[in-house]
């Protein structure tokens, strides 16, 4: 087999966050919903009927754009991208094509190895989307297709990478970042699974060391970053295998079969003259006012590179730690609402991310509708920190507080955890084990440090594990000493 390299662009399209419809006002909940009942005239394409721009999506749109380092064009066009489909009610799409708002953006993406690399933007335009074929009701599946339109009209952003991408790792960690960006930016909830994001990937072969780009299919279809990983994959080792036997890529659009793990030819790639696209009648131009466009770009919340770095730098949190903390922007929100002291911040991450990342998926429930507070949990790890509980202690006062809402210390003293941190009492307990366990004792005055395990253990029970831990092992080893 010849030494290829992979080349990928991808097409991710994003579902707005607005409450309406990208030229109508029905709303855009409509996930779930009843079928065909988030539905009027403007967006089932009725004759006569007028589109108009809902603002807020394009305020977010130009967010996205901001976010991404792309350059804002001062007049954009919606066109009418023509195609028939059952669940394209006007028979033409509205999108945007050769004046989109936004171009020449980027975003930095990290390998597993920590090495960080750009991947170009290439443009971002705006567009609605169209119905949904339903081939099922249920478990029962149709010899018929049934349409919904409750998806017509919702507002999209296209997001289009250059071809810089060079490996199936490479798309998924893109793929990542730019769902944390968009999502941090509130740009859009990106939940696959109700369709609010979706991509579709070229990809080519070319010889390695080579500059000249190969026939590209386009693979639809792909519903999570799993199953592009798993396509890109596939494809890569289905056009090699076609290369190496001499024969000829064909441009054409596939569908990813997951059941099978393969692609599976759909139709010939269409060309952008196929859609016969012409400027919109109904639409005048999109002026977009400099003054209103810097206050959209103010509008970008910290992102999540920069919560990293500052994560990093003000707590002193390993790269591990602020990864996870950023990886939802609730997460991070929650604990830089907790204020933590740079000393104690390792400890209330860990914290975050073991218990209450824990919790939160075994009852599969959102991080805003948690009942700690963020102080409250700063509050029990500052408990910990200073030795007041055990962090066996820590885990039932956590339990105790996800039930109640309790302040910690009151649970402090409700659950009787307190740890006894009194070296009186606890060199008492020592002598106790150490008259115990003899032979435990004995091997310990010779040097076997493994021995104070047992010393510790029967120092805990005598205790009921109220003894400080940290302060018992001190003691053991000065008791042994002496």
């Amino acid at each position: 087999m010849a030494s290829y390299e992979m080349v990928v662009g991808l097409e991710v399209h994003a579902q707005l966050a607005t409450e309406s419809k990208l030229f109508c006002s029905c709303p855009t909940d409509g996930f779930g919903a009843t079928p065909n009942s988030r539905i009027c005239p403007v967006c089932t394409g009725q004759p006569g009927v007028l589109p108009v721009l809902n603002r807020r999506a394009a305020e977010l749109a130009f967010r996205a754009a901001a976010a991404l380092g792309c350059r804002i064009a001062p007049v954009s066009i919606f066109a009418r991208k023509n195609y028939f489909y059952p669940d394209l009610p006007k028979a033409y799409q509205i999108s945007q094509y050769e004046l989109p708002f936004s171009e020449h953006g980027g975003l930095e993406i990290r390998d597993k190895e920590g090495h960080t690399q750009r991947v170009r933007i290439h443009r971002i335009h705006m567009e609605e989307d169209a119905g949904k074929l339903l081939h099922a009701v249920g478990a029962e599946k149709l010899d018929y297709s049934l349409v919904d339109f409750n998806r017509a009209g919702t507002p999209l952003v296209e997001i289009v990478s250059e071809p810089d991408i060079r490996s199936s790792d490479e798309a998924y960690a893109y793929l990542t970042a730019l769902k944390e960006i968009l999502q941090y930016a509130g740009v859009s909830g990106c939940n696959m699974e109700k369709g609010e994001m979706r991509c579709d990937a070229n990809v080519s072969l070319r010889p390695a060391g080579t500059e000249k780009f190969g026939t590209r299919a386009e693979i639809k279809n792909l519903n999570s970053f799993h199953n592009v990983k798993l396509a890109l994959d596939y494809e890569f080792a289905r056009q090699a295998e076609i290369l190496d036997s001499g024969g000829r890529v064909v441009q054409e659009t596939r569908l990813w079969d997951a059941e099978r793990g393969a692609t599976a030819s759909m139709r010939s790639k269409e060309e952008a003259h196929d859609y016969r696209y012409f400027p919109d009648p109904d639409l005048l131009p999109l002026h977009a006012d400099a003054a209103w466009v810097e206050r959209v770009k103010a509008s970008v919340p910290e992102l999540p590179a920069q919560r990293r770095a500052r994560l990093a730098a003000e707590f002193g949190l390993s790269d591990y730690d602020a990864e996870v903390l950023t990886a939802e922007r609730a997460l991070g929100d929650f604990f830089l609402e907790a204020n933590p002291e740079r000393g104690s911040a390792k400890t209330l991450a860990n914290f975050i991310t073991t218990e209450l990342q824990g919790k939160l998926n075994s009852e599969n429930i959102p991080i805003e509708e948690i009942p700690i507070k963020p102080l409250q949990l700063c509050s029990l790890v500052g408990l910990t920190n200073t030795g007041i509980i055990s962090s066996k202690g820590a885990k039932e006062i956590f339990s105790e507080m996800w039930k109640t809402g309790k302040d910690p210390k009151e649970l402090v003293q409700e659950l009787g955890l307190a740890q006894v941190s009194d070296e009186g009492q606890i060199k008492a307990w020592i002598q106790e084990a150490l008259a115990a366990n003899p032979k435990a004792a004995e091997d310990l005055r010779g040097g076997k440090e493994r021995a104070a395990g047992s010393i510790v253990g029967a120092v805990m029970k005598l205790s009921k594990g109220k003894a400080n831990p940290a302060l018992v092992n001190r003691l053991i080893k000065e008791a042994v000493k002496a």
